[in-house]
């Protein structure tokens, strides 16, 4: 394990080039690197949506900034909002966390130009490796072969269709300029060549601002292991273990853990290598992650991450190494302070990732809403990573991770029950969760044994294990409140010319204590996360809050049970509403672009 005396002096040497970092992004990762800025002595500056205004990682920050609007869109990625920000700010260096501009070059190149340090590496590796079709040529340059594919922009369904018949099904469409499982659509055959193409472009668009998608042969049984690169501006690059994380619904990871169990010394030794070797071949520098598809004792390249992991405190729990900390030093231009030989593992680390979805019956489904109550784990090897407190607001507009929580172990075994117990202190109300899931995970044989593949979630446990609904809460409000009340005095926030100050203000008792409107709105959406995509008499409606991106059936089509009248999306994911009644489709109530609520009806069918 890297002893903490490496880093003796380097907190200093942070505050002579960094005054202030601007986090640009929101939620859990923002909160993570305030943290690591506030233990290294560096200001932080925090930016936010008009959603995001009461935020966690807003209430945290020393500064924040409004970028108004509430879509990603006209926020998060706005990059002139963003752009003002630093420079009313004075921050001399931003972290781009992850999604958002973490993995965009030319938004690096816009903060670099302006003589502001980009934490991340430089933007020609970020445009190498970002593309997932020029990083495959760059792997395969340095000898790291990858899953067969075709290297080209899809244009058209006939590409996918063509590569099918010749590679076998099924084949995925990958989001070129993503990561994560977003914009990744598996194609089982010809018919759903176009649906999911469109489908990928987007996911692919709306979460990464880019539709470009190409293709790879979909493994029937892979684990998804990949590995952490640490490298600095002096030509030292190192590996810092692996991880495994294959237990995924819709491509996205539920749980991690470090090291990745069931693999020799062998493999794991070749693909930290090859790992390096990826990152050299580009110039690499700070943190970044080089995914393998294993299977069969073999291991494919995937693609590479150019950015801090969601799933990065695993290996800073069985490495003692610092990740943040580690990418403002790099940043700075420090020289790492290990050698390959000082990179030691020690025990045993689980990640689970705690979303607002509804597991119940495998859907998966977002729930977004306030976070009426949260109390979290604690004790020996256990740490919780979140980025909401109780009285936050989950939007559909964002991703739904609430937290996510991280236990060491000294063993494999010994991590997973202390998982599980975690898990069970763990409480969150107001919103479902994947809690019910991961419990079901990490009690299986398959689970404990390693021989679950990253399809094992959705089509091995969610047939045979029936789970039971996330929490959710009631809301109550007080609207009586006079002028004749005694007055309670309240911190609250103002923001004047888009800079958030902090004010004292004196408020009617019962207003003090009252809930926001939204939370008063979320109890009125009474179905939630939960309702189905239909009634069976012929009303259609949808299951959660989103925005209608695409209206499927027509008035007059005839349609089975199961068919798609239109699909939501709602917290970046796309979920396909269907009829659960055959007939004709008498009404169409929306249409694309249009917001909804849960429980509204969309469609009628006679």
């Amino acid at each position: 394990m890297i002893k903490s005396s490496a880093f003796t002096g380097h907190d200093v040497y942070i505050r002579h080039v960094f005054t202030k970092v601007l986090i640009a992004n929101r939620g859990e990762i923002a909160v993570r690197v305030i943290r690591a800025c506030q233990e290294m002595g560096v200001a932080t500056v925090a930016v936010y949506s008009e959603l995001d205004r009461e935020s966690m990682h807003v209430r945290m920050a020393d500064e924040a900034f409004a970028l108004g609007g509430e879509t990603a869109a006209e926020s998060y990625l706005n990059t002139e909002a963003i752009l003002d920000a630093i420079e009313r700010s004075g921050a001399d260096a931003v972290h781009p966390g992850y999604g958002f501009f973490s993995e965009n070059a030319d938004f690096a190149r816009a903060i670099t130009e302006r003589g502001v340090t980009f934490i991340g590496p430089p933007p020609e590796a970020i445009e190498v490796m970002g593309d997932k079709v020029s990083a495959r040529a760059a792997a395969e340059k340095v000898g790291v072969s990858g899953v067969p594919g075709n290297t080209a922009f899809l244009t058209g369904p006939d590409a996918v269709v063509a590569f099918g018949e010749e590679h076998g099904w099924p084949v995925a469409i990958k989001a070129a300029y993503g990561g994560g499982g977003r914009g990744m659509k598996v194609v089982h055959g010809p018919d759903e060549a176009g649906e999911a193409l469109e489908a990928a472009q987007r996911e692919s668009l709306a979460y990464f601002g880019r539709d470009e998608c190409y293709l790879e042969k979909y493994l029937t049984n892979p684990r998804h292991v990949e590995v952490q690169v640490l490298c600095d501006t002096h030509g030292t690059a190192l590996y810092l273990g692996t991880r495994d994380c294959s237990a995924q619904r819709r491509h996205q990871k539920l749980i991690e853990e470090a090291p990745a169990p069931e693999l020799s010394d062998q493999i794991l030794t070749a693909m930290g290598e090859a790992a390096v070797a990826v990152a050299r071949g580009c110039d690499y520098t700070n943190a970044g992650t080089v995914e393998f598809l294993y299977e069969d004792g073999n291991f494919y390249y995937l693609e590479m991450n150019t950015r801090l992991q969601v799933e990065h405190p695993v290996t800073e729990m069985v490495t003692g190494v610092d990740l943040v900390e580690q990418q403002l030093l790099v940043a700075a231009g420090e020289k790492l302070t290990m050698t390959q030989d000082e990179v030691t593992t020690t025990g045993h680390a689980i990640e689970v990732r705690i979303n607002a979805e509804d597991p119940a019956g495998g859907s998966f489904l977002p729930s977004p809403g306030p976070v009426t109550s949260l109390s979290t784990p604690s004790g020996f090897g256990v740490r919780w990573d979140g980025g909401y407190q109780a009285g936050d607001e989950i939007s559909q507009f964002y991703d739904n991770l609430v937290g996510k929580l991280v236990c060491w172990g000294r063993d494999r075994d010994t991590a997973i029950k202390r998982t599980l117990r975690a898990l069970g202190e763990l409480q969150v109300s107001g919103v479902k969760t994947t809690i019910p899931a991961d419990i079901a995970i990490l009690a299986h044989n398959d689970f404990v044994n390693c021989t679950h593949s990253t399809k094992w979630v959705e089509e091995t446990l969610m047939p045979l294990v029936d789970l039971a609904d996330g929490h959710d809460a009631s809301i109550e409000t007080n609207e009586d409140a006079t002028d004749t009340e005694p007055k309670i005095k309240r911190t609250v926030d103002v923001e004047v010319n888009g800079k958030k100050f902090t004010v004292n203000m004196w408020v009617p008792e019962s207003a003090a204590t009252a809930q926001p409107a939204s939370a008063t709105r979320a109890r009125k959406r009474a179905s939630g996360g939960a309702a189905s995509a239909g009634t069976g008499s012929g009303q259609v409606t949808v299951p959660m809050q989103g925005t209608v991106v695409k209206v499927v059936a027509e008035v007059g089509q005839e349609v089975a049970v199961g068919d798609t009248v239109l699909v939501l999306e709602a917290m970046k994911m796309e979920n396909n509403v269907t009829a659960e009644k055959a007939g004709t489709v008498s009404e169409i109530r929306v249409e694309a672009g249009q917001s909804v609520s849960g429980g509204d009806v969309v469609a009628i069918i006679e």
